[in-house]
Formats: C-alpha cells, sequence, structure tokens
C-alpha cells in the first residue's frame, strides 16, 4: 500500500523534528555536564586554596613548635636578639581587643538596624542606610590614623581619668583600669575595632530584619504587642541565623584587623592585666616584623602566629555554627 504525498511529507517532517529534538536534548546534556564541572571546580578551587594556606603556614610555623614545642603558645618572651619566642602576648592583645570590640558594637549595631527597621521614619530610612554602609567602606588606616592622632589625646586626656578614678578602684575588675593613661593600649585598640565593625553587623542585621514579613508583625502587632515584644517574639526568632552570622563577620573582622590596630595598640611585647597599658596583636605583630625578621626561627614563629590566628578564627565560626546547630536542635523538640 502506497503513502499518499502527504502522508510522506508528514513522516518526514515527523522524523526531522524527532532528529532535531534529540540534537537539542544532547546539545543541552552536554551544556549540563560543562556547566556542573566548571562549578564544581569553582568551589574546589576554593578549597585547595584553604589546604594549601593551611600546609603553607604548618611547614612555615614547623621549624618554631620544633624548637619550643607546645609552650610556645604559653611563653610571653619576644626576644628576637636572643631568638627566644612565645605567642601569649599576641594573644592575648587579639582575643582581649575583638572581644572589647564585639562587646560595644554589638548592642550598638543591633540598635542601629532596629532603628532603621523598625522606628526610623521612611524619609530618613534611606540617608541613614547609606551612611552606614559608607562607614564600611572606610579603609582600616584611615580609622587608624583617626584613632592615633584624634582618637588617643582625647581619651588619654578625659576618658581613661575617669574610668581610673571610678572603675579603677573597684576591688575585681579595677586592675583592667589602672596604669598610666597614654590614650593608647589594648582598650583604645578594642575601641577603634568597635568602630570599624559596627558598620557590617549593622548592615547585615538591618538586611535580615528586613526579610521578616510583613504579616507576622502585623498580626503581632494587632494582638497587642509592643515593638520590643515585637522584635524579641517575632523578629530575632525568625532572624536568628542572619543575626548570628553578623556578628560572626564584625568578629572575625576584628580578629584579623591589622593596620588600625598598629596604630593605636602600643605595639609593646608587654603582657599586662590593664587594659590601658600598650600591647600586641598577633596580626599587628606580623605587620611590624614579617619585614625586618632576621633569623629563620624569627621567621618562623610569625608563621606560627599566623597559624595560631587562623586557628583562633576557626575556633571561633566552629563554635558559631555548633550554637546555631544546637539551638535549631533545641526549638525541633519543643
Amino acid at each position: 500500500m502506497h503513502e499518499l504525498p502527504e502522508q510522506a511529507a508528514a513522516r518526514e517532517a515527523e522524523v526531522f523534528e524527532s532528529a532535531a529534538l534529540r540534537n537539542t536534548m544532547r546539545v543541552q546534556r552536554l551544556q549540563d555536564f560543562f556547566f556542573h564541572k566548571i562549578t564544581l571546580l569553582f568551589a574546589a578551587s576554593v578549597l585547595l586554596v584553604l589546604v594549601g594556606i593551611i600546609i603553607s603556614l604548618v611547614i612555615g610555623a614547623a621549624p618554631a613548635f620544633q624548637e619550643f614545642g607546645a609552650r610556645f603558645v604559653s611563653r610571653v618572651e619576644w626576644d628576637p636578639v636572643g631568638d627566644q619566642f612565645g605567642a601569649m602576648i599576641a594573644i592575648w592583645g587579639t582575643l582581649a581587643t575583638s572581644l572589647i570590640a564585639l562587646a560595644v558594637a554589638f548592642p550598638i549595631s543591633f540598635g542601629i538596624a532596629l532603628f532603621l527597621t523598625e522606628i526610623c521614619p521612611v524619609w530618613l530610612r534611606r540617608p541613614l542606610g547609606t551612611a552606614v554602609e559608607l562607614l564600611a567602606g572606610v579603609p582600616s588606616i584611615i580609622y587608624g590614623m583617626w584613632g592615633l592622632f584624634v582618637f588617643a589625646p582625647l581619651f588619654a586626656d578625659h576618658v581613661q581619668p575617669l574610668l581610673k578614678s571610678t572603675l579603677g578602684q573597684l576591688p575585681v575588675i579595677g586592675q583592667l583600669f589602672q596604669g598610666p593613661t597614654m590614650g593608647i593600649g589594648i582598650l583604645t585598640a578594642g575601641l577603634i575595632l568597635a568602630v570599624m565593625i559596627i558598620p557590617f553587623i549593622a548592615s547585615v542585621m538591618r538586611d535580615v530584619f528586613e526579610i521578616v514579613p510583613t504579616v507576622l508583625k502585623e498580626s503581632a502587632y494587632g494582638l497587642g504587642c509592643t515593638k520590643w515584644e515585637v522584635v524579641g517574639k517575632v523578629v530575632l526568632p525568625y532572624t536568628r541565623n542572619g543575626v548570628v552570622g553578623g556578628v560572626m563577620l564584625g568578629l572575625g573582622r576584628a580578629l584579623g584587623e591589622t593596620m588600625a590596630v598598629t596604630f593605636v595598640i602600643g605595639n609593646a611585647h608587654d603582657l599586662s592585666w590593664s587594659l590601658f597599658s600598650a600591647g600586641n596583636s598577633i596580626s599587628s605583630t606580623l605587620a611590624n616584623e614579617f619585614a625586618e625578621a632576621a633569623s629563620p626561627l624569627h621567621v618562623s614563629s610569625l608563621f606560627a602566629l599566623a597559624l595560631i590566628l587562623f586557628a583562633i578564627t576557626f575556633i571561633v565560626l566552629s563554635a558559631a555554627k555548633l550554637m546555631l546547630l544546637g539551638m535549631t536542635r533545641k526549638e525541633g523538640t519543643k
């Protein structure tokens, strides 16, 4: 039985469309394959860079740990002339300045974000938000110069004497506020770091507060909740992960900040309970001495400091992640 010309043409068109469809699907599968491999390469490159950094730090720090052992972390000696090195002074300076910065910056950042999202008039919200974001773009060396030439003299003349005459007279914490009022030191470095990380934490908090569905807040207001109750019972539970992420972002910036701290911390290898005293952080020690390190042990000790800073940052971020997982687990059991 012979096909009509119309049927033959239709069959040929169907075969052609089927072949074109197979070719299109083959091209799409090929594109998906390459897209998957390229994005996998991008993701793996981050891990490769991280592993490379860790390996280079471990290799560089090995001579220092072989010479001083685990005591390198607890030693307070730092004598480049005698090749005697320890990390305790730098670790103390890093942790003290970062904790001071976080203690000051967190409540202020929370207040800024809360005001911008819940209280601020609409006409003022954009200018203030832009101003906060602009502060995040100021170079750290500018903060350091401002801290050294403007903030430190005012701090030495007015704030430190006041703290010394009040908090310095208390029985337990008074030791933290004793000593010469020079203007530079651990406390000054912590306050400068607080000014630096406030824009980062505030910007992240503002962004996560803004993603809270309006219907949730309006429902709470409709039930008679105050603004503080809406923030505490609706906004914060909804944005908890983002808030912790913003805090950790600010803390990470404070732990690794170099130039601003170098300007105002005093750069002295002394260990003291007084927050007024000059000190050193890991980053400021690296900035001051890496270019001038002469002996191989000195260079290795600086690598060891860098490895310790990396470990501190990793521990802080891991603790934050574990805290979030624990909070999520408890929330699921309610």
